[in-house]
C-alpha cells in the first residue's frame, strides 16, 4: 500500500460517522429493563384484580348478632357453580343457613368425593368442602346449630377422626372419639348449646373371619373427654338419629326399634321399643320444653307425627299438624317460633329398585340411589297441608339446616350464583396470563427487533 492510498483511506474514514457501540448497548439494556418492568406490572395488575376478590379479609370477622339475627332459609337452592370458593377461602362467609349434598351434576368431585354445598345465613353466597364420597349431610356431615360449623368424617394419617370448619374464621381441627381400630368416624349430632358432638364409629369384625361390622356411638365432651354410650352390630346405623334436649343436658338416639335416652356423662335414663312403623322424629326430636319426645309413623306413603313420653315410651297422641303424602320419608328438624314443626321431605326416585309403601330400614329410604330430590316443609299446628318453604334442584338428595335459622322461622327469596365461580375465573386469568408472559419472553428479540424498526421508520416519517 503507498503511502498516498493510505492518507486517502485515513482521510475518508475521518468523514465516516463513528457508532457509540457503549451508548447503544447501554440504551438496549434500559429499553430491556424497562419492557420487563412494564410486562411485570401487568401481570401484577391483572393478579392483583383476580385475587383481590379472594383476599379480601373484611368479612372474616365473626358475624355480630345483627347479622344472627338476619339468619333465613333460601326459599330454593342451587347446585354450586363449578370454581365456586372453599368454605376456607376468602371472603369467609360468617356462617351458613343450610349445607346439602348429593349426586347432581357438578356436586361429585374427583375419586367420587362429594361436594358438600354450604349457603350463607343472610345471602346467596355459596362455599363448597369436599368430603368423603356419598356423605349425606344432616346424617354424617351436621352443622352447628349456629350454623358457623360443619363437621365431617376424614380420614388422615391412616386414623378416622372428624374435621371441623369454622366458617368466620376458616380454621379447621380435628376431633377424636378415642375408639380404637375404627375405620370410619363421622358426626351425627350437635347438641344445641354448640359444644358437644356425637360421633359414630364403625369398628371390623371382632371376628377376623367374619363380616359383621360394628358401630360405636360417643361423645365428644368440650373437655375433649370422650363418654361411650353404646355399641351394636350394624344392622342399621346406630345413632340414626340422634336428638339433644333444648337444655343439651340429655339426649335420645335410635338403635333398631329402641330409643334410649341418656345423659351427658353416658347415663342411661330410660329405654323402651317403638312399635312397627314409627321412628324417632329426627334430630328436632324434643318439644321445645323438653317434656316429650316425637316420632314420625309411616301408613303407606303417609307420615305423621306423633309424642311420646320420654321416660316410658308411651304414646301421647298425634301432633295437630298436617301430614305429609307421597313421600320416602321425613325428618323433624325443630320447630319455629310460630310453633309449627319443620320438616325435611325426602322424594322417591323414580329409579328406585324398592318400593316405599312397605317397612324398609330407614337407611335404605334415605340412600343416594333412592332419592331424588329433598323439600323443606312447615308443618303449621292446625294446618290442613304442609307448606314448602324450600325446594331443591333434582339430584339433592340430603340437607341439613342450621337451629337458629329453624327457630327464627324466617324465609328469603333466593337467586343462587349460576355460571363460573371466582376460582375458574381466578385459574383462567392466572392461565392466560402466563401464557401471554411465555410468548412474550419466547419472541423478545423478533419483538425488540419490530420495536426498533418501528421507531426508524417514525423517525423517517417525522423527518420528510
Amino acid at each position: 500500500m503507498t503511502s498516498r492510498l493510505r492518507d486517502s483511506l485515513h482521510a475518508a474514514a475521518a468523514d465516516v460517522p463513528t457508532y457509540p457501540v457503549y451508548e447503544k448497548a447501554l440504551a438496549t439494556a434500559r429499553r430491556s429493563r424497562r419492557r420487563a418492568a412494564v410486562t411485570a406490572a401487568l401481570v401484577l395488575i391483572a393478579l392483583t384484580g383476580v385475587l383481590l376478590p379472594l383476599t379480601d379479609n373484611r368479612a372474616a370477622k365473626t358475624p355480630a348478632a345483627g347479622a344472627q339475627a338476619q339468619a333465613a332459609l333460601p326459599d330454593h337452592v342451587g347446585v354450586p357453580p363449578r370454581g365456586s370458593l372453599h368454605a376456607t377461602d376468602r371472603p369467609r362467609i360468617g356462617s351458613a343457613s343450610v349445607i346439602f349434598t348429593g349426586r347432581a351434576e357438578g356436586m361429585e368431585g374427583a375419586n367420587e368425593q362429594s361436594i358438600v354445598a354450604v349457603v350463607s345465613a343472610d345471602s346467596d353466597r355459596y362455599r363448597i368442602i369436599k368430603a368423603q364420597p356419598d356423605t349425606r349431610a344432616g346424617a354424617d356431615t351436621v352443622l352447628s346449630p349456629d350454623g358457623r360449623e360443619v363437621a365431617f368424617g376424614e380420614w388422615s394419617d391412616n386414623t378416622a377422626g372428624v374435621r371441623i370448619v369454622d366458617l368466620a374464621t376458616g380454621d379447621s381441627r380435628t376431633v377424636r372419639s378415642g375408639v380404637a381400630s375404627s375405620v370410619d368416624s363421622t358426626p351425627v349430632a350437635w347438641s344445641p348449646d354448640g359444644r358437644t358432638l356425637v360421633v359414630r364409629d364403625t369398628l371390623p369384625p371382632a371376628d377376623p373371619g367374619g363380616n359383621q361390622l360394628r358401630d360405636v356411638l360417643s361423645i365428644v365432651a368440650p373437655s375433649g373427654e370422650q363418654i361411650r354410650l353404646a355399641e351394636a352390630d350394624r344392622v342399621e346405623e346406630l345413632g340414626s338419629p340422634v336428638a339433644f334436649a333444648p337444655d343439651s343436658a340429655r339426649l335420645a338416639f335410635q338403635n333398631g326399634r329402641t330409643v334410649s335416652v341418656v345423659d351427658l356423662g353416658g347415663r342411661r335414663l330410660s329405654s323402651f321399643t317403638l312399635p312397627p312403623e314409627t321412628q324417632l322424629a329426627g334430630k328436632g326430636a324434643w318439644s321445645t320444653d323438653g317434656r316429650t319426645l316425637t316420632v314420625t309413623r309411616r301408613e303407606g306413603m303417609r307420615w305423621s307425627l306423633r309424642s311420646v313420653d320420654p321416660a316410658t315410651g308411651r304414646d301421647l297422641g298425634a301432633l295437630d299438624t298436617p301430614a305429609v303424602s307421597g313421600v320416602s320419608a321425613i325428618r323433624l328438624l325443630g320447630w319455629s317460633a310460630d310453633g309449627s314443626a319443620r320438616v325435611v321431605a325426602y322424594q322417591p326416585a323414580a329409579t328406585a329398585e324398592v318400593r316405599f309403601d312397605i317397612f324398609l330400614e330407614m337407611a335404605q329410604r334415605l340412600a343416594y340411589a333412592n332419592v331424588s330430590t329433598v323439600q323443606v316443609l312447615a308443618l303449621g299446628r292446625g294446618a290442613s297441608t304442609p307448606t314448602t318453604l324450600l325446594t331443591a334442584p333434582r339430584g339433592v338428595v340430603a340437607i341439613d339446616v342450621a337451629d337458629n335459622v329453624i327457630r327464627g322461622g324466617q324465609v328469603r327469596h333466593a337467586n343462587p350464583p349460576t355460571g363460573a365461580g371466582p376460582r375458574f375465573w381466578f385459574w383462567t386469568a392466572l392461565v392466560t396470563v402466563l401464557l401471554a408472559g411465555t410468548v412474550l419472553y419466547a419472541t423478545r428479540k423478533r419483538l425488540a427487533l419490530w420495536l426498533d424498526d418501528q421507531r426508524v421508520r417514525r423517525r423517517r416519517l417525522a423527518n420528510g
